[in-house]
């Protein structure tokens, strides 16, 4: 089966249970530049994939979801922690064609990530290197805030950098198990809205993260 009919096939089936908006971004980003070489023919599975250093590029239904309950719409500007190979960032910027900024805590994938998002021409994704669950007060405050790593609580860092009104998403739970989440922030405080599936991510490294 070539790429163009699992990444067709891959758009079906996201077509079923998401927004048209949500689907033409996965139609937009070619997930088989985010993977290693040797996973590229499994890029339009759906399912998680190693990348390295212990870090995965996340399956695309469980993107796809965390990107409908951040309700993301063109101009928001967004906070991403976790950037990986930047797959999901440069999503995010296919929906809000607006400035992105994401954090990766492992310097190597977040070097890995910078060349990759500006060869292709998504100059307006910022990739830090750094603490994701410090955000990035610089660029505060955020509309949107997306976590792709698990984490036991929101870190407060990220409370503050978000406008009032605003919306987080993020696995929350245990180092094992997470649910995803959604929070409004209303009168300085975040309100849980939603949960989601239950889900594994990867712990959030640096100090708002798991103690290992």
């Amino acid at each position: 089966m070539s790429l163009r009919t699992s990444k067709n096939d891959l758009l079906r089936l996201l077509s079923r249970r998401f927004p048209e908006h949500v689907v033409r971004a996965f139609a937009a980003v070619p997930r088989e530049l985010f993977v290693p070489p040797e996973y590229r023919e499994y890029a339009y599975d759906d399912t998680a994939l190693p990348t390295k250093n212990g870090q995965t590029i996340s399956q695309p239904s469980v993107i796809a979801e965390m990107l409908t309950k951040a309700d993301l719409r063109p101009g928001l500007r967004v906070l991403e922690v976790g950037t990986g190979s930047g797959y999901t960032a440069a999503l995010t910027y296919e929906i809000t064609r607006a400035p992105v900024v994401s954090i990766e805590y492992d310097p190597e994938l977040c070097a890995e990530a910078r060349e990759r998002l500006s060869a292709l021409g998504y100059k307006e994704i910022t990739a830090i290197c750094g603490d994701g669950g410090a955000g990035y007060p610089p660029s505060a405050p955020y509309d949107r805030i997306i976590v792709h790593a698990a984490v036991p609580r929101i870190p407060e860092p990220l409370v503050e950098q978000l406008v009032e009104g605003g919306v987080v998403v993020a696995p929350v739970g245990s180092r094992y198990e997470q649910t995803l989440e959604k929070y409004v922030k209303k009168e300085g405080e975040l309100v849980l809205e939603q949960r989601g599936s239950p889900v594994v991510f990867v712990p959030l490294r640096g100090r708002y993260g798991f103690r290992f």
